[in-house]
C-alpha cells in the first residue's frame, strides 16, 4: 500500500493533478480523503457566524479524526468519511464508505502543515501555480458550487486567503518531495510522478 498527500494553495490544481494520477492507474485501485470533508462540525454556531469562520488555518480541520482514518485505512480497514455542506459551512449527517485500496491519496491546502499526517506519508507532492491563475479558479468555482458572488470570493481572498497561504500554505512547500509547477496543466511533472506511482505499486 502506497499513501501519498498532495498539497498547494486553494485553486492551484490540486483536484485535476488527482485526477489524472487516478486515471493513470488501475481502476479501483485509489482510496481519497479529501481535506475539505474533515473540517470540524461547526453546526452549534449561528449560520451567518459559520461564515465568518476562517477555514483557510489548520485550526479548523479535525485533524485527529483524518490521521485515525488514515492509519485505518493503512491497517486495512474500511473508514467512513464525513461529509461536509460548503453552502450552510457544516458537517452533514450522511457518511461515505472508503476501502482501503493500494494506493491512499490525502488532498487539501494544508495537509503538510501537520507533522503528525506528513509522517504518515511515502510521497508528499505540493502543486504550485502562480496567485492570479489560482484566485480565477477560486472566483470560478466558489460561484458556481458555493452560492458567493465575485466580490464575496475577492474580499475573502483579500482577508483570509491569501494571508493565510504565505503564512500556513507556502512554507509547508519545504516539506514536499516533489513540487509540481503551473498546476495541473504540467503533464510531464504529472507523468514523472505517475510513473514513480506505478513503480511502487507493482
Amino acid at each position: 500500500m502506497l499513501t501519498i498527500c498532495i498539497a498547494g494553495g486553494t485553486g492551484s490544481g490540486k483536484t485535476t493533478v488527482l485526477r489524472k494520477i487516478v486515471e493513470s492507474l488501475p481502476p479501483g485501485s485509489v482510496s481519497v480523503l479529501p481535506q475539505d470533508a474533515y473540517y470540524k462540525d461547526n453546526a452549534h454556531i449561528p449560520l451567518e457566524v459559520r461564515k465568518g469562520l476562517n477555514y483557510d488555518e489548520p485550526a479548523a480541520i479535525d485533524w485527529p479524526l483524518l490521521i485515525s482514518h488514515i492509519k485505518e485505512l493503512q491497517a486495512g480497514r474500511a473508514v467512513d468519511m464525513p461529509t461536509y455542506d460548503f453552502i450552510t459551512c457544516s458537517r452533514q449527517k450522511e457518511t461515505v464508505r472508503v476501502e482501503p485500496k493500494e494506493v491512499i491519496v490525502v488532498e487539501g491546502i494544508l495537509v503538510l502543515t501537520v507533522k503528525e499526517l506528513r509522517d504518515l506519508m511515502d510521497v508528499k507532492v505540493f502543486v504550485d501555480a502562480d496567485a492570479d491563475e489560482r484566485l480565477i479558479r477560486v472566483i470560478e468555482r466558489d460561484c458556481v458550487e458555493r452560492g458567493r458572488t465575485p466580490k464575496m470570493v475577492i474580499d475573502r481572498y483579500r482577508s483570509m486567503l491569501k494571508p493565510m497561504h504565505e503564512l500556513h500554505i507556502e512554507p509547508s512547500k519545504r516539506y514536499a518531495d516533489l513540487i509540481i509547477p503551473q498546476g495541473g496543466s504540467n503533464d510531464v511533472a504529472i507523468g514523472l510522478l505517475t510513473d514513480y506511482i506505478r513503480s511502487l505499486i507493482r
